[in-house]
């Protein structure tokens, strides 16, 4: 739950997650990323981010000019430049973000280290395998307003222009990306009840981690 200030009365957004549920081999706890949030009975203050970012407003017709030319290499040179500009736009924010915070004022990070992500947090992006739900971007875009600057979601919730990139910033020390695997039906029936979806809806959109094909929604 995101609240509209540090008062934590009034409600601005909401984003569910699914947690992991099948055993993992080391022992390790089963995840999810609501883990990496304070929960609000804790009464501690916490806090998370939240971004979208584009490179390719204008990339596609640049790109389809090159194909008018049977230009083929510039045209996907022009796409995977948009795509690589996007992902390092969300880098970049998510450093300023972690010098905002506080705890990332003091980094002093190679290139080497980004890549690695040799630093703390995570910005995990809706539709990955750490939450897989790709329809949690619209109350994403809803609460950040991408729309304003230009970025919008299909029918099927990709984001257009392609190149851009989505997601929150979660800052918790021991937060780490994770998959979530396959979700049982008790899991999934719980989901679906928490965001008013019917059967279909949990087929349509939670298809490719689902355990069993059907679920019952009441």
């Amino acid at each position: 739950v995101v609240f509209t200030d540090d008062a934590r009365r009034e409600e601005l957004a909401r984003f569910h997650m699914l947690r992991q549920q099948d055993e993992i081999a080391d022992g390790r706890p089963n995840r999810s990323l609501a883990d990496f949030v304070a929960p609000r009975e804790s009464g501690a203050p916490d806090y998370i981010g939240a971004f979208a970012v584009t490179a390719g407003i204008g990339a596609d017709e640049i790109a389809k000019a090159f194909e008018r030319d049977g230009n083929d290499y510039d045209a996907i040179m022009v796409k995977a430049l948009a795509d690589r500009l996007a992902e390092a736009f969300a880098e970049y924010l998510h450093a300023q973000a972690r010098r905002d915070w506080g705890y990332g004022a003091e980094e002093r990070l190679t290139s080497d280290d980004l890549v690695d992500e040799k630093y703390r947090g995570i910005r995990p992006a809706f539709g990955y395998p750490a939450c897989p739900d790709h329809t949690e971007k619209r109350e994403l875009f809803r609460l950040l307003d991408a729309q304003a600057v230009g970025i919008e979601l299909t029918e099927s919730f990709a984001m257009w222009p392609a190149a851009s990139v989505s997601g929150i910033y979660l800052s918790h020390p021991e937060a780490r990306y994770f998959n979530i695997g396959r979700v049982g039906r008790d899991q999934a029936e719980a989901y679906a009840k928490r965001k008013g979806w019917t059967q279909a809806d949990v087929e349509k959109w939670l298809s490719p981690v689902l355990a069993e094909e059907r679920v019952a929604v009441g």
